[in-house]
């Protein structure tokens, strides 16, 4: 019988029980699992991040955003990315991960062609400056969600509440058209996707334990590097309509 008041190794050869060097090993392969997945999660979000630039530079500078934005077009445009958003949302268990994907990257260049009007309005500097300053603080906030220790749950429900806020305003200010009010929207918006980058990232790391080595688990990478990519595109939009320079 092992004396396990003896500071020598035991048989196993680290000096611990096997019960605890399995608890030991399984911690260690959840931990790594944790990672690839939140990895995945977030280079399906930088990826898509990427693809919408690309779109909407070649869309903006090739004279197509010019040619669609001047006729009633600009609305398939513009509205595309929501629809695909509802698709994705109301249709996850019935879709496939490999349709979901598809989705997705349709999504992402869908929405770059939206975000191209973004170059007529706003100069190249001014956009490439909130782009990185934008990527910065995702990437601290980010980090915040994923090591605090904090249940953000109450501020996440608090950021939603808000973010309906001011989808009600912004439709509310396309009748005023009031700079105020415009103003107010994109600064809050800008604490309410900071708020709700942290909150989700926090969501996506405890939902791994539930999917961990199940076929639900692709479909959850996908929706949430969806849930990152939006947080992070509307607090682009949002901080470049408070310090871009216009055109």
């Amino acid at each position: 019988m092992a004396n396990w008041n003896d500071p020598r190794p035991s048989q196993t050869g680290f000096g611990a029980s096997p019960s605890l060097s399995g608890a030991y090993g399984r911690g260690e392969a959840f931990d790594a699992g944790l990672r690839r997945y939140m990895l995945s999660i977030y280079n399906y979000m930088a990826s898509g991040v990427l693809l919408s630039g690309l779109v909407a530079l070649v869309f903006a500078t090739s004279g197509l955003a010019v040619a669609v934005f001047g006729t009633p077009l600009r609305w398939l445009v513009v509205l595309a990315p929501l629809a695909f958003v509802m698709v994705m949302s109301f249709g996850l268990n019935r879709l496939s991960s490999t349709a979901l994907k598809a989705l997705f990257w349709a999504f992402s260049a869908v929405m770059g062609m939206s975000l191209s009007s973004l170059f007529f309005v706003y100069t190249g500097p001014s956009i490439a400056a909130t782009f990185f300053a934008t990527a910065g603080a995702f990437a601290g906030l980010s980090l915040f969600g994923y090591t605090t220790g904090k249940n953000l749950s109450a501020m996440g429900s608090f950021m939603i509440m808000g973010l309906f806020g001011i989808i009600i305003a912004s439709l509310i200010n396309l009748w005023l058209a009031s700079p105020g009010l415009a103003w107010g929207i994109s600064f809050l918006g800008v604490l309410i996707f900071a708020g709700l980058t942290a909150y989700d990232t926090q969501r996506l790391k405890e939902q791994y334990a539930y999917v961990a080595g199940t076929d639900y688990a692709d479909k959850v990478v996908v929706m949430g590097a969806l849930s990152l990519y939006l947080d992070f595109v509307n607090m682009f939009t949002s901080l470049l309509q408070l310090m871009g320079d216009r055109r």
